[in-house]
């Protein structure tokens, strides 16, 4: 089809020799809004296979619909993806309570770790500082990605989430004052 194999080999090895600690898989900035579920999981089977487990793969299976979020889930599980990153329902504005109510099924759903990706400028919803502690509490939500831009967010994030938990930026402008201020990396 319209995957480009050699290169996606050639993505994964550069990132490697050059010491990635992970691998975000389609995710919602690179190649997963033109692929169909089907390329979907095979670009995640592809990355899972190549990468043989040198670094971890993070498959990204968002969606504004939990329906298909759950879908992505497992067929990024089943693929033998490391992680999930999780962006909350775009377009949809969803409330709080309800992106918490989304991750909680998320969470019930897959025994792979989840990062929650907080990008208002894409979602239209930023996650307050309480969603994400909530959030945290959830057995399988490790972390969070950050594109909110407010680089002092994650030291009130810090003050509330009470277990090991990622704290990184989405933006590599951001990414200095981000782990000036508490953050894991980027």
């Amino acid at each position: 089809g319209s995957i480009d194999h050699a290169a996606l080999r050639r993505l994964i090895d550069w990132h490697v020799d050059q010491g990635s600690s992970g691998l975000v898989i389609c995710g919602t900035t690179g190649e997963c809004p033109t692929l169909n579920h089907e390329e979907h999981i095979h670009v995640i089977r592809e990355a899972v296979k190549r990468v043989q487990g040198r670094i971890p793969v993070i498959a990204g299976a968002g969606s504004n619909s939990t329906e298909e979020a759950v879908f992505l889930s497992r067929c990024s599980e089943e693929a033998g993806a490391d992680a999930l990153l999780h962006v909350t329902g775009y377009y949809n504005k969803p409330t709080q309570s309800q992106i918490i109510e989304h991750f909680r099924v998320l969470d019930r759903a897959v025994k792979l770790p989840i990062i929650v990706y907080n990008i208002p400028s894409r979602t239209g919803q930023e996650l307050s500082v309480d969603t994400i502690s909530a959030l945290a509490q959830l057995e399988h939500i490790v972390g969070v990605k950050d594109s909110t831009g407010n680089v002092a967010r994650v030291t009130m994030e810090r003050l509330r989430v009470r277990k090991p938990f990622s704290f990184l930026s989405g933006d590599d402008a951001t990414c200095l004052g981000y782990v000036a201020h508490g953050g894991h990396g980027c």
